[in-house]
């Protein structure tokens, strides 16, 4: 398998530390609101991959963190703590808020059919960890105290900026929104390991430390969690791409001063969705949850395949036209799997379920390319062979892909008593290869607003139409 990795920005052969077996963290949420869709795209598609490992044979051992304190609302050491200004929105307690966030992500989790993670840790249960490694920081000169805070030195590094080309110009106030003066850091980028004295009087919670009264920063969380439950190595490190910086940048930068050696050898990256207006986030009101896409009737396996339509390492872009392009797609596929009519007394056609799996591995094999993973379930509706080894092959990706497809199948074959499809006509089909020439064209010449056209035209008509390197296919459904 490559993965690419945003470490060394390249595509790299995948080769855990062990063989056999793979220890992998994922970045939780911070539990003060709902979890927006843009958030949990990066959930379905670390749980794609997660669930192709074990897929494959891996042991995979998997780790989440829950930031429940230390949260602020710059992702730097500037601004509001999260936690309690969901705590102040809803006149609650911290815990309170934390609980009830924290479940209700599960929640949408399970809707979505993401795995839970095998270790769930939320950052108050690690503070004795978050001290420790705080302590061990400054007693190797990593780390220092001012103002009443502890800092990560980060001119002690030879390098600090590993995923990116952020300079210590491109920190200057004013430069970037998410960065405001403090007077008490050595050094532009440096970061808080421990608030004892801040703007926060009312801090909620609050711990004794060898350093004074206080709670830690963000960034310190991920690094002890991962290191109690899984060590001081790990093989893979999952999140969204607006964490690289500055939290997993600084998560390198603690923990491989912290053990003295590299950390983590493969950095996955989950990129945004986007709204038309641009990146989604919860302060810019365009706040969609699971919850609201299944009041306006979009059933969450919509979604989840609308996510796995596209390849992570590309903002995704949301609209509720594509979200109903991907309703009519996921139910016309649905309804094609429900004609399938299983033999109790067949078998399975060894050969050809051979054909479709490597298909199959072949695209996720290739930097977990999803959209393809989709496509192979429509080759295999197309086969020559038995309905038994169909059904198999797709109940086999769906282990993977996690879109319920077969349950669905059978519950629409139950609601419509489907009858197998019947042949489409030659003018049909020359109807349908003029139209494919006529988007073709318009997607040469940037029309893409008429190829879009074009698509759902035929999907109206019961044709889904499926782009490959080597050309556009169809399905009748």
């Amino acid at each position: 398998m490559r993965l690419y990795n945003s470490l060394s920005r390249e595509k790299e052969e995948f080769i855990p530390r062990f063989e056999g077996k793979v220890s992998m963290y994922t970045c939780g949420p911070t539990v003060y609101h709902f979890a927006h869709i843009g958030n949990l795209r990066s959930y379905i598609m670390e749980d794609v991959l997660e669930k192709y490992l074990r897929y494959v044979g891996y042991d995979v051992t998997r780790v989440m963190n829950i930031t429940d304190v230390g949260h602020l609302t710059s992702d730097a050491d500037t601004g509001e703590d999260k936690m309690l200004k969901g705590a102040k929105r809803e006149h609650k307690t911290v815990m309170e808020i934390a609980k009830f966030y924290t479940d209700a992500f599960f929640a949408d989790c399970k809707k979505l059919n993401i795995k839970t993670p095998d270790v769930v840790e939320p950052a108050t249960g690690c503070v004795p960890e978050f001290i420790d490694m705080i302590k061990t920081l400054l007693d190797k000169g990593y780390a220092y105290e001012a103002g009443g805070n502890i800092y990560f030195d980060t001119s002690k590094l030879d390098k600090y900026y590993v995923f990116n080309d952020f300079t210590e110009e491109d920190l200057d106030v004013g430069v970037r929104e998410t960065v405001e003066a403090d007077a008490n850091k050595k050094n532009k980028a440096d970061f808080v390991l421990w608030f004892t004295k801040s703007k926060f009087d009312d801090q909620e919670l609050k711990w004794d430390s060898p350093f004074g009264l206080g709670y830690p920063g963000w960034h310190i969380e991920c690094s002890c969690i991962a290191r109690k439950h899984l060590g001081e190595y790990l093989d893979l490190h999952c999140g969204g791409i607006d964490n690289a910086f500055p939290h997993h940048t600084n998560e390198i930068a603690q923990s491989e001063s912290t053990f003295g050696h590299e950390w983590c050898k493969y950095w996955f990256h989950v990129h945004h969705l986007n709204t038309l207006g641009g990146k989604m986030s919860k302060s810019k009101g365009e706040f969609l949850t699971v919850s609201l896409l299944e009041e306006k009737g979009f059933d969450p396996m919509v979604y989840r395949m609308f996510c796995l339509g596209s390849h992570y390492r590309k903002n995704l872009v949301f609209s509720w036209e594509n979200l109903e392009n991907a309703k009519t797609a996921y139910e016309k596929l649905v309804a094609k799997i429900s004609s399938l009519k299983e033999d109790p007394e067949g078998a399975i056609d060894s050969e050809a379920f051979a054909q479709g799996r490597e298909k199959f591995k072949s695209a996720l094999d290739n930097d977990l390319n999803t959209s393809l993973a989709v496509t192979a379930i429509y080759d295999v509706l197309k086969l020559k062979t038995n309905d038994n080894t169909k059904l198999a092959l797709i109940e086999d990706f769906d282990k993977v892909l996690g879109l319920d497809l077969i349950a669905h199948a059978k519950d629409y074959a139950v609601q419509n008593d489907t009858e197998p499809a019947s042949e489409a006509s030659d003018e049909f089909i020359a109807y349908i290869n003029e139209k494919i020439q006529e988007r073709a064209a318009a997607k040469r010449e940037r029309n893409f607003a008429l190829a879009d056209a074009i698509r759902n035209e035929l999907l109206e008509k019961g044709v889904t139409l499926v782009d490959k390197r080597e050309g556009t296919e169809f399905i009748i459904n």
